[in-house]
């Protein structure tokens, strides 16, 4: 028996959601996927297995898990600065089958990482982040050229390409959500014809995530890295209706108390369910009529509409409004297959640190 609060992750739907995320593109290679949403070398290992070879990641610790997992190529998605730098070039040194990079908004700190790598006699790969709407890194698309021609002049930095993320994107109706993407990305397609001109060879272009996933797939010479997909959750499984998603991953949770005739308390508390979201932060599969309405630590209310059916002890299975944050709350996931607990998968990356 499973201890609650607990993740349970489904394999066979994982399997499913790479399955569908695949036949949405032309091929394995213009798929990166985004590890932020598992940190799990398992699922890394299932996207690898079906022809998966480059991936993005958001931290120095899913980098290592990917190093480690043996992938072709990992952008971590993120401007190193201070230490991060030094930690990236370590997983350089330690993983040299992976070809890392990383992305760059700053003659600045572009300067900085061309003389830590120099120092090392490395040459590291840098995409240049461009800031498309989303207003929070990156450099806007009319100002890029000139970090492209600085860039281009550091010896130890091999300009690669662009990465354009639009999650502000997520319209429900998919036909607006691909209109809006599209006015999105045409700054980066014609900044992209310039220094091509310049380069004289295709640039790599990584642009978007689960939301605007379908619009740039069906781009030529473009990347998706789309990550919430693997596991889905509710806000995008209910806010994207045209995407083939279905639920991989839930949180376990029982009935501690039942306060009154109406409302009971859960053990799913801030510490179990991304909480950073308002309230309902989790919606319940055997249970569609409760209400979420308090919920600190370790304790969630909920409101029904009798309480005479409920038990003390009670298992519910709850999806999580916001997937990505809620994994990073537990150190390993229960695997479910065939209605039984077969194992666990460790949330490896969920720690600031692993081996650098």
């Amino acid at each position: 028996m499973i201890d609650s609060p607990a993740l349970v992750v489904y394999p066979q739907r994982v399997k499913a959601n790479i399955s569908a995320a695949l036949a949405m593109v032309d091929s394995p290679a213009v798929l990166r996927p985004h590890v932020k949403t598992s940190k799990m070398s398992e699922v890394a290992a299932l996207l690898m297995a079906e022809g998966v070879s480059k991936f993005k990641c958001a931290t120095i610790a899913e980098a290592d898990m990917l190093g480690m997992a043996g992938a072709k190529e990992v952008l971590l998605a993120y401007q190193p600065v201070g230490p991060k730098i030094t930690r990236l070039l370590e997983l350089v040194k330690a993983y040299p089958a992976t070809r890392f990079a990383c992305l760059a908004d700053s003659i600045d700190n572009a300067t900085y990482l061309n003389k830590a790598c120099a120092a090392q006699n490395r040459t590291l790969d840098v995409f240049i982040d461009l800031n498309i709407g989303m207003n929070r890194t990156g450099i806007s698309p009319d100002r890029a050229f000139v970090l492209f021609v600085a860039i281009r002049q550091l010896p130890a930095l091999r300009f690669t390409g662009l990465h354009a993320y639009d999650g502000h994107i997520n319209n429900a109706d998919v036909t607006l959500r691909i209109k809006n993407a599209d006015e999105g990305f045409a700054p980066v397609m014609a900044l992209a014809a310039r220094m091509q001109a310049i380069t004289h060879q295709p640039l790599t272009i990584i642009a978007g995530g689960t939301p605007t996933f379908p619009a740039h797939a069906r781009r030529k010479g473009v990347e998706c890295s789309p990550g919430t997909f693997v596991f889905s959750d509710w806000n995008y499984k209910n806010g994207l209706p045209d995407e083939p998603f279905d639920y991989a991953a839930l949180v376990i949770t029982r009935v501690v108390s039942i306060i009154d005739q109406h409302t009971i308390c859960l053990d799913l508390g801030h510490k179990s369910v991304a909480a950073e979201n308002p309230l309902p932060r989790v919606h319940f599969l055997n249970m569609p009529a409760a209400q979420p309405i308090a919920q600190s630590e370790e304790h969630l209310v909920v409101k029904l509409g009798d309480t005479a059916s409920i038990s003390i002890g009670d298992t519910w299975y709850g999806v999580p409004v916001h997937i990505c944050p809620t994994v990073a709350l537990y150190e390993k996931a229960y695997t479910i297959e065939n209605g039984r607990m077969t194992g666990h998968w460790n949330v490896i990356a969920r720690n600031r640190f692993i081996n650098f």
